[in-house]
């Protein structure tokens, strides 16, 4: 086959760090589109891209020319840049460390795409562990509680 044709739709989450409420909703929206922004450079289209006080929800196609990780390096460290620059309250933002990254089958887009769209309300019944722990299950992944929060 002489083409390289590639269509990986990823629902990337990842927090502040230690999950302190810093996402406000005077910049949330201006984050959004800031990270948007990134993917694109990057040729990743996003799709959603939307959050609650203490975490990232991306849904995006991965571009055939980068990976994974150094999407997530780029995103992180110029966003968390970017944000500092929002105000003093900010100057010491930093994302945590990790980040969860799940393959989103094409018939589940619109779904992830609801599901992003209404954060603020699913956060009034689940903080952003017990969500992070239910997609560690859905997506039967391993993982050490130990070492997953920082």
């Amino acid at each position: 086959m002489a083409q390289s044709l590639v269509k990986n739709y990823l629902h990337i989450v990842f927090s502040t760090k230690h999950r302190q409420p810093l996402i406000s909703p005077e910049i949330a929206n201006e984050l959004y589109s800031y990270l948007g922004g990134i993917c694109n450079n990057l040729d990743c289209s996003p799709i959603k891209i939307g959050g609650h006080i203490d975490h990232i929800h991306i849904l995006c196609l991965l571009s055939k020319k980068i990976t994974l990780i150094k999407l997530l390096e780029e995103i992180k460290s110029h966003s968390s840049k970017w944000v500092k620059t929002k105000g003093e309250s900010l100057k010491s933002f930093y994302w945590q460390d990790g980040y969860g990254a799940f393959s989103v089958n094409p018939t589940e887009v619109n779904t992830v795409i609801k599901y992003i769209e209404n954060q603020a309300e699913h956060h009034k019944k689940r903080t952003f562990q017990d969500e992070y722990r239910a997609f560690l299950k859905k997506y039967k992944v391993e993982y050490d509680e130990r070492y997953v929060w920082d």
